[in-house]
């Protein structure tokens, strides 16, 4: 078929033919268009130049673009890093509030910009054309402008004089004031220190790292404070610390401060070039001390900064470097132990702060005129104020304890020098000569709260059957006079215990067994007996001799009241004087926890001695059985000293007199002491112990 006849047959296939009048009408149509769309066509010789034309068209057009994306990319790029530099600058600015920035507010996008900034002025000046703070990347902590800039800062001695407002608001903004112009370089830091870490937990990825080198900027600025408190002028840097210490451990969230704390002590310990962290940490404790000595017992400031000292304590370089301060330069001086730090807390009480002077005192005034009810009342409250002391007291010696080997060891050693350097309190003369003995020996209040601080440590060990009882070496007390070096080795810290008349006298040629190393709880319970001695007995026999003198004083006025004398308001003031005093005492003497912790240790220690006497060498109680068996001639109790027995009867005849209540409900601590009075005074062999004054008191009582 021709081609002709395939169009006519395609023409009248096509479905538009139907548009025209006829199919003849439809080819002529379809004939005449063809022309047209060959001559549209370009020739074929000139094919090849056209295409080249083209692609060098589109290939120009390529070009102009590539250039005017690389411009708008670069343009792009410079527009992002200023927009970077300038969120850096704004975040610097809410951490630090400085700027060099002193442009009209108005200008500001107020976006991310703190009400109120100290501006920098003679750093703008010499900058002269970059008002932004920025950070480079030399460093941990940032560019020399921004370490600058923020030296510049804590160097000016009234910073709010450079205050100026970064946004339009005029309003009047007082804490923006106060955080932005605060004076105190400690203070300003740590506040930065926190905004930083704020500023960490909301700024993009991109700021991350930049808000970290601002946090790391305030702890190294930090720690260049207290290694060079000299260079800022009229701050004591000092006080200002223990002053962030004393409301960041009261504060809401404690642990930020404490994270602060932590980061500048590392700096400190690692740059110890011009100062060395006790030559920094001293200067805190000294004021420390002279703040806490003059607090009262019944003042909740007091319970502010035993807070201070449980961090102190809890930290374990600054617990050295307490434990090494209240070390006394003279160590046979007992009232020096009270001069220590340690000892200015523990000399804290209701008692009267000099003996025999009423005034100034704030407890139980005017007794003659107080209705027993409020009496009650007062006594209850000081025994609350009481419990919360000896409780921080407690955990303070624990945390010490506890904290490192050489904590320990110190602490001991001052311990037991104590001890031994009050050693003189129990003598006769020492009630006769009242002047030289405050002159001399740690106070009454010192060794009631050291003694009430003790007996909770005890505590864990103190249940009558407890297996640990068991584990107590009593030779600890026969060893004589020992190397600093061998007191550390072997853990014997108590000193002059081997001059001690112990319960029974050893067998003809004995010769001891003692211990390479002795446990904590063997020192525990011998520091704590031996505390109470010093301290507790005193004050028993202060009551009951003051209890006979209001008795003498009150017949004595009624007397004077009945024949009119004129001396019965004398004998009224007196009569008051000394029942202040007395109430006090009592006060102090039986507050409740206290005396429960001392009973749990007195009736552990009768179970224990009876276990000594009847020579059980194993590690679990055994149970009486009589007739009772002679004393085993290696038996421990000839090292054990008789103030142990001494304490125990002297404590329960206490609580006869002035405490009773707390017998009631003591079934099984009173169980121990019958034993143990059973097991002493049914044999002629412990005839010695019976003997003792202690044992007679408790007999008799």
């Amino acid at each position: 078929m021709t081609d002709q006849g395939n169009n006519n047959q395609n023409i009248s296939c096509n479905p538009f033919a139907a548009l025209f009048s006829s199919l003849a009408d439809a080819k002529q149509f379809a004939s005449g268009q063809q022309p047209q769309q060959l001559s549209a066509e370009p020739p074929l010789e000139d094919s090849g130049e056209s295409q080249s034309e083209s692609e060098n068209s589109v290939s120009d057009s390529v070009d102009d673009n590539d250039d005017s994306v690389a411009e708008i990319s670069r343009s792009f790029r410079s527009r992002q890093e200023l927009c970077e530099q300038l969120n850096v600058n704004h975040m610097i600015q809410r951490i630090l509030l400085i700027t060099l920035d002193n442009s009209d507010p108005s200008l500001r996008g107020g976006n991310g910009i703190p009400p109120r900034c100290v501006f920098l002025e003679e750093m703008a000046a010499d900058l002269d054309e970059q008002d932004w703070l920025d950070m480079d990347n030399i460093g941990e902590v940032g560019s020399a402008t921004i370490r600058r800039a923020l030296f510049n800062r804590l160097l000016l001695p009234e910073p709010g004089n450079h205050l100026i407002n970064m946004t339009s608001c005029s309003a009047v903004n007082m804490s923006a004031d106060r955080d932005a112009g605060e004076k105190c370089a400690i203070p300003y830091l740590f506040a930065c220190y926190q905004r930083a870490k704020e500023e960490v937990t909301k700024v993009p990825e991109k700021l991350l790292s930049y808000a970290v080198r601002c946090k790391n900027l305030t702890v190294s600025n930090m720690r260049t404070v207290l290694l060079t408190p000299e260079i800022y002028v009229s701050q004591n840097v000092y006080e200002q610390l223990l002053d962030l210490l004393l409301e960041g451990v009261t504060g809401s969230q404690p642990e930020e401060m404490v994270e602060f704390a932590e980061e500048v002590i590392t700096g400190l310990l690692a740059d110890q070039e011009v100062r060395t962290f006790t030559e920094v940490i001293v200067p805190v404790l000294d004021i420390f001390h002279g703040r806490v000595k003059d607090l009262d017992l019944c003042q909740p400031l007091l319970y502010s900064y035993l807070e201070v000292l449980l961090y102190f304590s809890h930290q374990k370089d600054i617990a050295k470097v307490l434990v090494e301060h209240i070390q006394p330069k003279d160590p046979s001086n007992g009232l020096q132990y009270q001069k220590s730090l340690l000892g200015a807390v523990l000399s804290i009480s209701c008692l009267l702060r000099t003996p025999g002077v009423v005034e100034g005192h704030r407890y139980f005034l005017n007794p003659a005129r107080s209705s027993p009810q409020e009496t009650k009342v007062q006594e209850a409250n000081i025994h609350q104020f009481m419990g919360q002391f000896h409780d921080k007291l407690h955990q303070t010696l624990k945390n010490l304890l506890q904290r490192s080997g050489e904590t320990r060891h110190l602490l001991l050693s001052w311990l037991g020098g104590c001890l031994q350097a009050n050693a003189g309190r129990t003598k006769i003369w020492a009630n006769q000569m009242p002047e030289i003995f405050f002159q001399t020996y740690a106070s009454d209040a010192f060794f009631l709260n050291l003694g009430a601080a003790l007996l909770k440590l005890c505590q864990p060990f103190c249940r009558p059957r407890s297996p640990k009882l068991l584990t107590f070496n009593a030779s600890y007390c026969a060893l004589k006079e020992l190397s600093e070096e061998e007191r550390r080795n072997r853990n014997v810290h108590a000193r002059g215990l081997d001059k001690e008349t112990c319960l029974i006298p050893p067998p003809p040629q004995h010769q001891a067994e003692f211990s390479q190393s002795y446990s904590l709880l063997t020192e525990n319970l011998i520091l704590t007996q031996l505390t109470l001695h010093l301290g507790f007995h005193r004050l028993h026999e202060q009551m009951v001799k003051m209890n006979q003198s209001l008795h003498r004083l009150q017949g004595s006025w009624q007397e004077a009241q009945r024949s009119g004398s004129p001396l019965s308001e004398q004998l009224l003031e007196q009569f008051e004087r000394l029942m202040i005093v007395y109430l006090s005492t009592k006060a102090t003497a039986t507050q409740p926890a206290m005396l429960q912790c001392c009973l749990n240790l007195q009736a552990s220690s009768a179970a224990l001695l009876v276990q000594l006497a009847v020579g059980n060498q194993g590690s679990e109680h055994v149970a009486l059985t009589f007739p009772l068996s002679p004393i085993h001639h290696s038996s421990m109790l000839c090292y054990v000293p008789e103030f142990f027995a001494e304490n125990l009867g002297d404590f329960f005849v206490f609580l006869r007199r002035f405490a009773d209540d707390i017998l009631e409900s003591s079934a099984e601590s009173l169980e121990q002491i019958l034993n143990f009075i059973t097991i002493f005074m049914g044999n002629v062999e412990r005839y010695k112990i019976s003997a003792s004054p202690g044992f007679r008191t408790l007999t008799k009582g």
